[in-house]
């Protein structure tokens, strides 16, 4: 074969794994991510590198041009130090999905991430606005017994709400509250299978299970010490409750409606991908937990340095998921 056919033979696979060298080379996490257009996928490239091993042994077994045989070592240079690079320590591949991989994924189900708030938000907020008009309504929102231990909780005259909890307790309410928030998380996500339904009656029955609280509550004239008390983790709560709901209805999607994949193919899908996403909520589901058992129950901190550093926290929450990741491709 002359130097001329062997080029136009096999130049287009030079430029796809090319491509596919720049797009993996340059960024750690596009290695993960980007599917490079469909010229050659990450499942191809060994056999693609061993083949042009082989096309470089060819070629120099031809007496080709250095042209050519100086271009294919440097590709396959570069595709080994790539292929078998040392891999990243765990700790920063973790920081890696946490700082970037995650508020990536959630912006690429902006659709499902902006339903669910809605579905979280409207309710909540509705039923807060009627009990302030009709306080009656929350008997038929709330069990009796509910409404009775809110109300102790968050008595204003108690000794608890001007000096907290007993430190001792505090470690077990922490696990309690990690238990508690992750299980509504996993429930908001797996009841998505139920074609969107199980997720949008999570979602809306803790909006207006929280939305009740919360009105009942600030109408009695127990509002300080109840806002003072959620300043802190609803950053994080609530917000993951909220990505949790949007894996759940792109769960529930792919199901009714799974497009040119097959139904079960559509499925495992949003499935690995919602569970990245619970696996990131997960963290701030964590991180609420801490916040509500050491620093969310100090009740003898000043309301002002509270709702200051809840400020502080909804910012630097927003801005995570909203420019987290920004400088590579977002996760398709």
């Amino acid at each position: 074969m002359r130097q001329e056919q062997f080029l136009a033979r096999y130049q287009g696979e030079w430029q796809a794994f090319e491509h596919w060298l720049e797009t993996r080379g340059g960024n750690a996490r596009a290695a993960r991510r980007e599917r490079n257009g469909g010229a050659l996928s990450d499942e191809d490239v060994p056999a693609r590198y061993r083949r042009l091993c082989q096309q470089l042994a060819l070629a120099r077994s031809r007496g080709y041009s250095p042209a050519v045989t100086d271009r294919l070592q440097q590709l396959m240079q570069r595709g080994h130090n790539l292929l078998y690079r040392t891999p990243a320590p765990r700790w920063r591949r973790a920081a890696e999905f946490l700082l970037a991989d995650f508020p990536q994924l959630v912006r690429s189900e902006s659709r499902c991430m902006w339903a669910a708030t809605a579905l979280f938000a409207v309710p909540l907020l509705a039923i807060f606005v009627l009990l302030q008009y009709f306080p009656e309504l929350v008997h038929g929102v709330m069990a009796p017994e509910h409404i009775a231990q809110a109300e102790r909780s968050f008595d204003p005259a108690a000794s608890h709400s001007k000096l907290g909890r007993e430190s001792g307790s505090d470690w077990q309410m922490f696990g309690h509250y990690i238990m508690n928030n992750t299980s509504i998380g996993l429930r908001t996500f797996a009841s998505g299978l139920l074609a969107c339904v199980g997720t949008v009656y999570v979602l809306i029955f803790n909006g207006v299970g929280i939305g009740a609280t919360l009105g009942h509550l600030q109408q009695i004239g127990s509002g300080d010490p109840m806002w003072r008390f959620i300043a802190g983790h609803a950053p994080f709560e609530l917000t993951a409750i909220v990505l949790t709901g949007g894996a759940g209805l792109r769960l529930g999607f792919n199901l009714i409606a799974p497009g040119r994949r097959r139904r079960i193919d559509a499925l495992v899908y949003a499935g690995s991908k919602g569970a990245r996403i619970c696996l990131g909520a997960a963290v701030m589901f964590f991180i609420a937990a801490f916040i509500e058992a050491f620093w969310s129950s100090t009740q003898s901190i000043p309301a002002a340095i509270k709702y200051s550093v809840s400020g502080v926290l909804w910012t630097l929450v927003l801005a995570w998921l909203w420019r987290g990741g920004r400088g590579g491709v977002d996760a398709p």
